[in-house]
């Protein structure tokens, strides 16, 4: 049994990593800035909170409050492992984690990969294939890189995560709707929860077209191990939302992408952890959108698990605990072909604004369903996907084929009606 120290969670409400250690036999202190945020989550979240050995409540998550009090329990009960499934809080888990020692991505590194300029200067100084990009830190630059680029163009928060706030420019109409929305309110910031705000700078990035797939993989001080390919579907632009996956996928050249996969992971100094790279397949080979220095979110980790037979979250805290990753290479969808089982998770949005009145299944489903969650409720308000938090419901289905997995998964969201006041 470990202890580990736990910063916060995914979603603001996703307590699976938790409930795995839990049921794994380890100790868990939870530390947050706002444990009032995970109670008001309903009943299930204030049941898993009993299950947390302590819980670190840190006002505004002040870095020198945090590692004191933390120095202070690890006197008492030293931690074993630091986790952090969660963009917010990186930059905080590498710090504590290197005070105490502990196998966690290194500080550096850390920063690096919370700025989107950074990650692509870093590929830049090693000749590494991307779309041209330029930083942006006011509305006069995005302007001035736009100009440069040229359209079709990508603009997005430096430090975001789950597509937020960002903006996919085809003409110069779009171009000007963007800067006035900047212009118009010049001291406004994303919000991305728990009080941390965006740093208003922006990464202009050249729009490739092509089809989005992620790579996973687990990185200890031993080896890289490869998990397979996750092959994705996008919803229709100007929306940057997610509208499902299958995992994994040998539709792609494997070879191909894990090689450009390393060569990243070389450029910016990734040393250990999960992480989630995606990148667009084109005609001319793979380009990067962006490394997300965290194990993937957004209920993947489920569907992975469904089609590699284990615990993906059990597998992350493993690795932190310093444990050798041969079960894991004895299950990626890399080495084992082709794969005992596919995954694939589709999701529900709305195709306009309103208030939900009613989410309305079918009586009877397919037995390849495993997972269907649904993320609002009657009353809740809903609009068509601009991002990822707009979606409303998934579904995850299994099949001995990609294409039976995907086809088991668009019935039954073609089966499910969404009811708007």
């Amino acid at each position: 049994m470990a202890h580990l120290l736990l910063l916060d969670l995914p979603g603001g409400n996703d307590f699976t990593i938790l409930e795995d250690a839990v049921r794994m036999g380890h100790q868990v202190t939870f530390c947050t800035s706002d444990l009032a945020h995970y109670q008001r989550q309903g009943d299930h979240a204030n049941s898993c909170l009993t299950l947390v050995h302590q819980v670190l409540e840190i006002a505004g998550f002040d870095y020198d409050t945090f590692e004191q009090r933390v120095m202070a329990l690890h006197a008492l009960e030293p931690f074993g492992a630091v986790l952090c499934l969660i963009d917010i809080r990186l930059i905080e888990a590498s710090r504590i984690a290197d005070r105490l020692g502990l196998l966690f991505l290194e500080p550096a590194v850390a920063v690096r990969l919370r700025d989107k300029v950074a990650v692509r200067e870093a590929l830049a100084a090693q000749g590494i294939r991307q779309p041209a990009f330029a930083a942006a830190t006011s509305a006069d630059e995005v302007v001035e890189a736009v100009t440069r680029i040229g359209y079709p163009v990508v603009v997005k928060p430096a430090d975001g995560y789950g597509s937020q706030e960002v903006s996919l420019l085809e003409s110069s109409d779009d171009l000007i709707r963007l800067v006035a929305g900047m212009r118009e309110d010049q001291s406004a910031a994303t919000d991305y929860g728990f009080g941390v705000r965006a740093s208003r700078h922006w990464s202009v990035e050249q729009y490739i077209r092509g089809h989005m797939v992620g790579c996973d993989f687990l990185v200890s001080a031993q080896e890289r191990l490869f998990l397979g390919v996750n092959d994705k579907v996008m919803m229709k632009p100007p929306s940057f939302a997610m509208g499902g996956s299958c995992f994994p996928s040998q539709r792609h050249d494997l070879a191909m992408l894990q090689a450009y996969a390393l060569r990243i992971l070389d450029a910016v100094g990734f040393n250990f952890g999960a992480t989630h790279i995606e990148m667009i397949v084109a005609e001319d080979g793979p380009y990067l959108v962006e490394i997300n220095p965290r194990l993937v979110s957004a209920q993947i980790p489920f569907q992975m698990g469904y089609a590699l037979g284990a615990s993906l979250y059990e597998g992350l805290i493993d690795l932190h605990l310093g444990h050798p990753l041969g079960e894991w290479r004895a299950r990626d969808a890399w080495h084992n072909q082709p794969p005992a089982q596919f995954c694939a998770i589709r999701w529900l949005t709305s195709d306009r604004e309103g208030t939900v009145a009613a989410i309305e299944f079918p009586l009877e489903v397919s037995d390849r369903i495993r997972r269907v969650v649904a993320f609002r409720n009657p009353g809740d308000r809903v609009r068509p996907p601009r991002n990822n938090g707009d979606r409303v419901l998934y579904v995850m289905a299994v099949g001995e084929t990609q294409a039976l997995a995907e086809a088991s998964a668009e019935a039954l969201i073609a089966e499910i009606h969404l009811r708007l006041d």
